[in-house]
Parts: structure tokens; sequence; C-alpha cells
């Protein structure tokens, strides 16, 4: 003789999950959001899920699988959308979800062929700096190109990227960058900010500045930046991989954490900045 196994009439939710596939988790939360109706309960107060409840979960590991939404399911379920509605936005999620991976894969081809985190930036970035040798560009560089990148977008970035290069092909320019950084971080809170010094460390940021910008203008670089708008015009699409804020509010939200000292050095040397300019015009 066979072995025969009679079926129960209802099963706890832990042997609910197992079937069709699920956890308990899962299933209190369909409860939660109404996908899937509360069973009554058996004497010792638990859950007990009958055949109904059982081809309900089924069919929703189906259309998980399928990548339907759990709002959709729930529409579906109740006969409040069409199903053509519902695969038509199943759809929309699909092309949006292959774009997505179209991107990542470029991102990950970039950072194989770049070598570094340089290769995590947007293309119009990555482009620019792609020719320096490894190790032209300091960790605090790809640091401010970052931050560039997600204010002023992938051309912001693109046309700072002027500065690194110049850095990386001037020993110079780059030695007294490096100096600069030092007398700025040195510049911490017990330094008072009407400081003598405050002020002669914005006059040499100031020369600085006019030093990379006579040296980027020298070497064509400028050229080179309005190419760049051309060719993020090209490249952009109508709509960004993130809707950017105001540089204004930005600003408010990237913590720098710096001196008043050192906030007073980069007043002056912008005020410095801007009268030139205002001078040249």
């Amino acid at each position: 003789m066979y072995p025969s196994a009679t079926p129960p009439r209802e099963v706890k939710i832990g042997d609910a999950a197992a079937f069709a596939g699920t956890t308990p988790r899962a299933i209190h939360h369909y409860h939660q959001i109404g996908l899937l109706p509360e069973p009554g309960r058996g004497g010792d107060g638990r859950r007990r899920y009958g055949y109904d409840d059982m081809i309900r979960l089924l069919w929703i590991r189906k259309m998980s699988e399928a990548g339907i939404s759990l709002d959709d399911m729930r529409a579906a379920f109740d006969e409040a959308r069409d199903v053509e509605d519902v695969l038509g936005r199943l759809e929309e999620t699909l092309a949006a979800q292959e774009a997505d991976i179209r991107r990542q894969r470029a991102a990950v081809r970039r950072l194989r062929v770049v070598g570094s985190p340089l290769g995590l930036l947007s293309p119009l970035v990555t482009d620019r700096l792609s020719h320096l040798p490894s190790g032209a560009l300091r960790p605090s560089d790809l640091d401010a190109l970052l931050v560039t990148e997600r204010i002023f977008g992938p051309l912001g970035a693109a046309i700072q990227a002027s500065v690194f290069i110049t850095l990386a092909t001037h020993p110079a320019l780059r030695a007294e960058a490096d100096r600069l950084d030092a007398a700025d971080a040195a510049l911490d809170d017990t330094v008072d900010p009407h400081d003598p010094q405050v002020e002669e460390l914005a006059a040499q940021h100031f020369a600085h500045h006019k030093a990379l910008l006579q040296t980027i203008e020298a070497d064509g670089l400028e050229a080179a930046e309005e190419k760049l708008f051309d060719i993020h015009d090209d490249e952009a699409s109508g709509d960004e991989e993130d809707a950017r804020m105001s540089a204004f509010e930005a600003v408010t939200k990237m913590p720098y954490g710096f001196s008043p000292a050192r906030t007073r050095c980069m007043e002056l040397t912008a005020q410095l900045l801007a009268a030139d300019a205002s001078a040249s015009s």
C-alpha cells in the first residue's frame, strides 16, 4: 500500500510562508496594507490560513516575480484598475530599471578603465581628467569635483577640472596650492579672524588664483571649456539623473566646519577676486 497524506484544512503562518515561498514577516506586511485579508485565529490565538489564503499568497508571489508593485497587486485583486493599465505601468518601471542598469554598467566600465574613484564621476568630468598620470589628482581634488558635480552638475565639475589639470601639470603651482592648503588648515579656532595673517593669506590666495587663471588661458584650457558646452548639450537628456537643488540651498546644506578665521580668509579672497574682475571689465 502507498502511504497517503491528508491535507490540513488550515495551516499556521510559518507553514503558509514556507509553502508560498515567502516569509511570515512579508505576510504580516500584506495584512497591514490590505493586500491579504487577515484570517481567523485558532484556539491558541494564532492565525490560520486556508485554501483561499494560500491561493492569494501564490498569486502575490507570481506577481512579485514579474515585478508588479504591491500597490498594483492590491488594485488588481480589487479589480479597481484595468489589467492593461497595471501592465503598462510595469513596462514603464522595467524600462526605467533597464536604463539604470545601463548607466550602472557604464559607470563600472569607466571605473575599471580609469582605475580610481574618478571613474565614478560623470563621463564629462572623467574624460577631461583620464589622461593625467596615476596619482596626479589628490583625494581632496576628487572630493571637490564630487561636491561641484552635486551642486552644479557635470558641466560645472568638468569646467572646474581645468584647475586640477593645471595643478597636475605645473609643479610650482601645485607646490604653492599645497602650501596654501596647509596655511588654511592652520587657521583653526584659536586664530583671531582679524589677525593680520588672515588678510595676508587672502592676498596670497588671490595671487595664486590669478596665476592659475593665466596658466589655464596660456595652456588653451579655456578653449576646451567652451567645447564642453556643446558636448554637454549633445549628451544631456530631458530628464536629469536627479533633481539638483539651487546652489544657494546646497551651500547651506554642505557642512565644512571652517573656523571663523578661515571663513574670513575666504570672504576676503572672494572680495579681492570680485574687485579685480570689476576692474578688468
